[in-house]
């Protein structure tokens, strides 16, 4: 989420689902607003997109009309005002998740729609979900991921956030079905917005079906070169690509260090135990360690036996490849700065470390920061998958900055130098 933007989002209410636009936090001068859809004490929500659009197109009086991004979205196509899966949320639904096994799913399901909820409450002025949050502190629970609901007190925990929900949602849904309106919108240009999305659906039918239907014998078979397929067949994999475990290269702030990382039916496996990644100063330090003997979740692989032969034997020499060296420092200064500051592909690599050591820990923290409810997973969003639809983040980013550094910490805490 980047300030600047409007996001179209999905209600789940009780008279049903509702289509409207959230603008997050965004600075104007030393001010800092945050707004709805909507004029006055009113949300404005509607049946569908087509009226949405048609609104938007229309209406000169709202709470949005002078965001700095208002005018970008009056112009968007309606199909571009179509919430994402990751902004739909369901308020009805709120009850059923509390009551649920608290899953990674369930967890962060809820966490984004009471994280919603409480955005309403404020803008709207709304005390019952004030107080909703304010009488239950153990709503924050859910922020820190399903490793807070483990064990007994994590049941406990889990059972006080389902019976705080029991005994004061329909309180919170009545409080915000009572400012949500649903205004009336020009007929006519409600049905050139319904013509657009009809034609876009149209069109992605199109291409789906030229694309079913593409004749290969169209295009003339080309025989290779027999000495290019003699090549192809005698390239030798190196030594690390034979075993399938990579050497890792980690550059920090204070130094640099060396570890093994590989892939169990897609599931990250670093050398560590217990969650605890061992790193090493050079190649060398972590040559000699492999001719040991250690207990690690590495030597459950089974080709680690022939890593360890070839540490013993001599021959064993820690190459690694430019896809897996990861450099940390300059990032978060890079992403205060600003869009064009960052290096976009050094982001995706460290994103890929920071990931699959998260996975490895079987913690979803970085999951949950990188979500697009976020200010960093929606900055992060705009730099690692450009729509040229989308509006460019505005600053500050220090927010995101500060979000980007915890997530280094984090990294760096699971870290064990050896």
């Amino acid at each position: 989420m980047a300030s600047g933007d409007i996001v179209p989002i999905e209600l789940g209410l009780t008279d049903g689902d509702l289509v409207t636009l959230w603008a997050p936090r965004w600075r104007d001068g030393d001010d800092e607003w945050e707004a709805f859809l909507g004029h006055e004490d009113a949300l404005y929500g509607f049946e569908s997109v087509a009226e949405l659009a048609a609104f938007i197109r229309t209406d000169s009086d709202n709470d949005l009309i002078d965001h700095p991004a208002w005018k970008v979205v009056a112009g968007l196509a309606a199909a571009e005002l179509e919430p994402d899966d990751n902004y739909s949320f369901d308020l009805v639904g709120v009850p059923e998740l509390a009551a649920g096994e608290p899953d990674v799913d369930t967890v962060a399901e809820l966490e984004d729609t009471l994280a919603m909820v409480r955005n309403i409450g404020e803008v709207c002025e709304l005390d019952t979900v004030t107080k909703f949050f304010g009488s239950h502190p153990s709503l924050g629970a859910l922020a820190g991921g399903t490793h807070m609901f483990a064990g007994r007190e994590g049941e406990e925990l889990w059972d006080r956030i389902g019976a705080a929900v029991a005994k004061s949602w329909d309180d919170v849904l009545d409080a915000i079905d009572s400012v949500v309106r649903v205004p009336e919108v020009d007929a006519e240009a409600v049905a050139v917005a319904e013509a657009e999305l009809l034609a876009a659906e149209e069109n992605v039918v199109d291409a789906d079906d030229a694309a079913d239907t593409d004749d290969d014998s169209d295009f003339e078979p080309v025989d290779l070169d027999e000495d290019d397929a003699d090549d192809d067949d005698d390239a030798e994999l190196t030594f690390w690509e034979e075993v399938g475990i990579d050497p890792v290269k980690i550059v920090t702030a204070d130094t640099e260090y060396f570890t093994l990382r590989c892939y169990l039916d897609d599931e990250p496996i670093f050398l560590g135990t217990e969650n605890s990644i061992s790193v090493f100063g050079s190649e060398r330090a972590l040559a000699r360690y492999l001719a040991d003997d250690h207990e690690h979740d590495l030597s459950r692989i089974s080709t680690y036996a022939e890593v360890q032969t070839a540490a013993i034997d001599g021959s064993l020499e820690v190459e690694v490849t430019e896809e897996n060296v990861y450099v940390l420092p300059g990032l978060a200064d890079d992403l205060a700065e600003g869009p064009e500051a960052v290096d976009t592909e050094q982001l995706d690599l460290v994103l890929e470390l920071f990931s699959d050591a998260a996975d490895y820990a079987d913690d979803d923290a970085v999951e949950r920061a990188l979500a697009k409810s976020t200010p960093l997973g929606w900055y992060v969003s705009y730099l690692l998958n450009p729509d040229p639809t989308r509006m460019a983040p505005n600053p500050p980013f220090d927010a995101e900055s500060r979000a980007w550094r915890e997530l280094e910490r984090n990294f760096e805490s699971r870290l064990t130098p050896l």
